[in-house]
């Protein structure tokens, strides 16, 4: 490979050094975010979730601006709610998503880029405490704690 330039350090310390390339988040337009949220809200209540909880991640988090937790009682009520939270979603134009499972577990995940969508079993919601990590209480709670000097 005559004119290649070789560089130093094992491949494992250039890979290191080099890292994931980290795809830039493309907000979407405020009232379309609205949109998408009061649609998810809004299906979530009519296939009967429970205790459905909307979080502001704005300034807070890089990954989504708005989080929704609620909770369903069984596997297939949780996949059809994801089912229906999709199609109506990409109806209105948001076709990027990431639904992860779906095929009967205690927690689906949908991430659509600015808003991620949590669906939980009671027990698997009771013992992974997003609220409690992701919510306003918390805030509260840390600005308490920290001394002023």
């Amino acid at each position: 490979m005559a004119g290649a330039v070789a560089a130093t350090g094992s491949v494992r310390k250039k890979a290191a050094t080099s890292g994931p390339k980290k795809a830039k988040r493309e907000p979407i337009a405020p009232d379309v975010l609205e949109q998408a949220l009061t649609l998810i809200t809004t299906s979530l209540d009519d296939d009967k979730a429970e205790d459905i909880v909307v979080i502001d991640l704005t300034g807070r988090a890089s990954f989504a601006d708005k989080m929704v937790i609620a909770t369903g009682l069984a596997d297939r009520q949780i996949a059809a709610m994801a089912q229906h939270i999709e199609r109506k979603l990409k109806e209105i134009g948001l076709k990027r998503m990431t639904i992860e499972g779906a095929n009967g577990s205690d927690w689906v995940l949908l991430d659509t880029g600015d808003i991620v969508v949590h669906l939980f079993k009671p027990e698997a919601r009771e013992l992974y405490g997003l609220e409690k990590m992701w919510g306003a209480a918390l805030d509260d709670g840390a600005a308490e704690a920290v001394p002023t000097a």
